[in-house]
């Protein structure tokens, strides 16, 4: 339901790490805090941490983002958004009158160097991963992960689990 361009945001979040965990405890391929990642459905416990899940976080974002969009009407801001709240954005927006990323990111207002840098680091990556032969990048793509889900009725030892199933618990 979004541009699936916008999935080089997780590469530039995370470098597409599921349990990529950064200074500010954002965490998982999606770079979620745990507020948001409530906030989206997503399981945040003691025991379960689902913003590690590539799947669910997924999901996850794509509601977020599609919320995004619907407060901003321009994927810019949304990801803007994205890396500085959208809270500020809407209060930068409201308070200088525009809505254009680029106008906001020259602008003498607050917005930090993080944020300016950030949707170009986006548009950067569509391009590389749009043209990666031009550019010298890898083309061809890791065959996707086959996995088996299971359900457990209350927390396991995942290495005991790894030593039962004859794996590493890298693999599990």
């Amino acid at each position: 339901s979004i541009p699936l361009d916008l999935m080089y945001l997780a590469q530039v979040e995370s470098l597409f790490k599921p349990h990529a965990l950064s200074k500010a405890k954002a965490k998982g391929i999606w770079q979620f805090g745990k507020g948001t990642a409530v906030r989206y459905g997503l399981k945040v416990t003691h025991d379960i941490d689902e913003r590690s899940d590539p799947e669910k976080s997924t999901r996850a974002a794509a509601r977020y983002l599609n919320d995004l969009y619907d407060m901003f009407k321009d994927w810019n801001l949304v990801l803007a958004a994205y890396n500085w709240g959208e809270g500020r954005v809407k209060r930068l927006v409201d308070s200088t009158g525009m809505n254009d990323f680029w106008q906001l990111a020259d602008s003498k207002k607050r917005m930090p160097k993080e944020t300016k840098n950030h949707v170009p680091l986006i548009q950067a990556s569509v391009i590389l991963g749009r043209n990666a032969e031009k550019y010298g990048l890898p083309t061809q793509l890791d065959p996707p992960l086959q996995y088996t889900e299971v359900s457990v009725s209350k927390p396991i030892d995942l290495r005991a689990a790894a030593k039962v199933l004859s794996t590493s618990i890298d693999e599990l």
